[in-house]
């Protein structure tokens, strides 16, 4: 008890949410498609962590917390997102509002364990129907200087472009004294709602409708095994040095692929590896899109929930060239992007089937891209950031695998995992064998049949991969 009091007392508060309520900007709009699950989940039991992400860097130089806050308070009125609240009834719906605070804490040195504070912030949740589905914490280091901080939000209503994008408009409003300067209007979600609504789904239906994986489909990329006796989310990661990183997006340029393709395939094999078969396998996993490949004015820049996760499908078989199994899940991906903007719920209903068959997902993480004037105008204030970290919200699914780049030029390879299905050592497997096709990959010809490609793996066992469990998830 008196540890938990030290940790309250230890929290500067700088700026709350209102005690007054937020008054509604216009009439309340639909949830989007796209996250109305992840809000309705959260609604009702805000405490479990999911939906939930988090990125994080130092801050090198001096921070003026009034200004910082004032900064942050210009970019919330000015981006309608971070003024939405989500009603549950009498159906889902955003409310827009006038007005909104952010919260933003700050932690003396040492009062507070960086872990700790992570995972007690990320289980800490949002309460949705109040405006605000971001958060600011900073921790002092005890370094003249240096100060953490971490954005915390919901992916029901922001992604992780968006995170990027806010953080380049709050240093711009830093810079500017804590005031965001004007600048060239561009769509915000309520217009991408709008074009939402206005689209004909007809093509994307047709495209869609037979997109999930078939009952026979290899859908995990373990084979079963015994229960974990683990809970709670879990992360392994394996780690691609700058030097393979580069010569793997060489190597995928050189023949048409997109590096998003090399990690498909590579996963497809993995898929096709826990199957345990010799013959022709249908693999199926999600992937993420931006969202963003849509024909809306600066669609690039929109903050919102705009990235999705769509089915990928592709044919496995030991004797095919490893070439063509390439080229098929470029191919599928390029007669996707049109329909980005679609998600797995509509999805589910064009097919008349629930979409559980997807059991994984693969994820391509853009790097963040600070604004090269921006940084230059930094600098000249005495300030530079650190390489950002995010820590990937816990999905849904047993498994995601996410590819992220660092600030050297190497890629993360990260498996994000539920523990009572994967233990922390299949992951860990999981991690390294992924990692490991990434690397040799590029030795390849393109001729290679998917056996001689397994073959890299040698002697390594699949991961085990536990059977779902009875009831909710925690």
């Amino acid at each position: 008890m008196a540890r938990s009091s030290r940790r309250r007392r230890a929290w500067i508060r700088t700026d709350r949410r209102p005690t007054a309520p937020a008054r509604a900007a216009r009439p309340p709009g639909p949830a989007p498609w796209h996250r109305c699950g992840a809000l309705l989940a959260s609604a009702a039991n805000r405490s479990t962590g999911r939906h939930v992400e988090q990125a994080w860097w130092h801050w090198y130089g001096p921070l003026d917390t009034e200004r910082f806050t004032a900064a942050w308070q210009s970019v919330t009125d000015r981006e309608t997102i971070l003024r939405a609240a989500f009603e549950r009834a009498p159906k889902p719906r955003l409310v827009f509002h006038l007005n909104a605070r952010p919260e933003v804490v700050r932690h003396r040195a040492g009062a507070v364990d960086w872990d700790e504070l992570l995972e007690q912030d990320r289980l800490h949740g949002f309460d949705l129907s109040s405006p605000g589905p971001l958060r600011i914490t900073l921790v002092d280091t005890g370094v003249p200087d240096v100060t953490r901080v971490l954005l915390t939000f919901h992916h029901g209503l922001l992604d992780v472009l968006s995170v990027s994008v806010l953080h380049n408009e709050f240093s711009r409003a830093y810079l500017g004294g804590g005031v965001l300067p004007g600048g060239e209007r561009r769509p915000d979600v309520r217009d991408w709602l709008h074009w939402l609504e206005c689209q004909d789904t007809t093509a994307a239906r047709d495209f869609f409708s037979r997109a999930l994986p078939a009952d026979t489909s290899a859908v995990l990329p373990a084979r079963p095994g015994p229960p974990t006796g683990q809970h709670g989310s879990g992360r392994a990661e394996a780690r691609l040095a700058a030097a393979d990183t580069d010569r793997l997006h060489r190597w995928a340029a050189g023949r048409g692929l997109p590096d998003s393709s090399v990690l498909y395939a590579a996963w497809a094999l993995l898929l096709y590896r826990a199957a345990g078969t010799s013959g022709p396998v249908p693999v199926g996993f999600g992937v993420t899109v931006s969202g963003r490949g849509i024909p809306l004015e600066c669609a690039e820049r929109l903050v919102g929930p705009l990235r999705s996760c769509l089915p990928m499908t592709a044919l496995v078989e030991a004797g095919r060239p490893i070439g063509g199994l390439l080229a098929d899940l470029r191919d599928r991906a390029l007669d996707m992007a049109a329909y980005e903007w679609v998600c797995p719920r509509q999805i589910q209903e064009w097919a008349g089937r629930p979409a559980r068959r997807l059991q994984s997902l693969v994820s391509l993480e853009p790097a963040p891209r600070p604004l090269p004037d921006l940084q230059a105008r930094l600098a000249d204030a005495g300030i530079r950031f650190g390489h950002r970290h995010a820590g990937g919200a816990h999905p849904l699914l047993p498994v995601a695998l996410l590819l992220r780049e660092d600030a050297d030029g190497s890629r993360l390879v990260t498996v994000v995992h539920d523990r009572a299905r994967l233990a922390d050592a299949d992951a860990d497997l999981l991690a390294g064998q992924c990692a490991r096709l990434l690397r040799h990959l590029p030795a390849l010809d393109g001729t290679e049949t998917v056996a001689d490609v397994l073959a890299l793996l040698g002697q390594d066992p699949p991961p085990r991969i536990a059977p779902p469990r009875s009831g909710p998830p925690h």
